[in-house]
């Protein structure tokens, strides 16, 4: 069985945002030459997610309008957790309801995707350089 492993790192300019990462992460399957086998992509920070959804940008408005309502970020003095100092309790909660990670599965040497999946970076509390494994196991 082979096994890679790669980091890709992202620097969001806004404190939210969405970036495609198939291209990406199509670029190491290749790289690992596995035909048969899984990939496992997560974000390696508690404030960004990693999910599999539609690239369909109005999709990806109603994402961010949708995740500000559950919990918005103004007033940050309504977080326990921002009384430490910081002001991103709200990208914490963003991150859980998002996920953490997704697994694809891998099929003659391709993601094997249903119609429209794509696999997004959601930022959450940007502004600085974060990363997201991708990990490849498999012949």
């Amino acid at each position: 069985m082979k096994s890679y492993r790669k980091e890709l790192w992202f620097n969001v300019p806004s404190r939210r945002g969405f970036v495609n990462i198939t291209g990406e992460v199509t670029d190491c399957l290749k790289e690992s030459r596995v035909q048969e086998g899984l990939i496992l992509v997560n974000a390696m920070h508690i404030t960004a997610s990693v999910f599999i959804n539609d690239d369909e940008r109005g999709l990806h408005q109603d994402y961010d309008k949708w995740l500000e309502k559950l919990a918005p970020h103004e007033p940050v003095a309504g977080y326990l957790h921002n009384r430490t100092g910081e002001d991103n309790a709200d990208a914490h909660m963003k991150r859980q309801v998002m996920g953490r990670e997704v697994v694809v599965a891998v099929t003659q040497g391709k993601l094997d995707f249903g119609p429209w999946e794509q696999i997004f970076y959601g930022e959450f509390d940007g502004h600085r350089k974060k990363r997201v494994l991708v990990k490849i196991i498999g012949e």
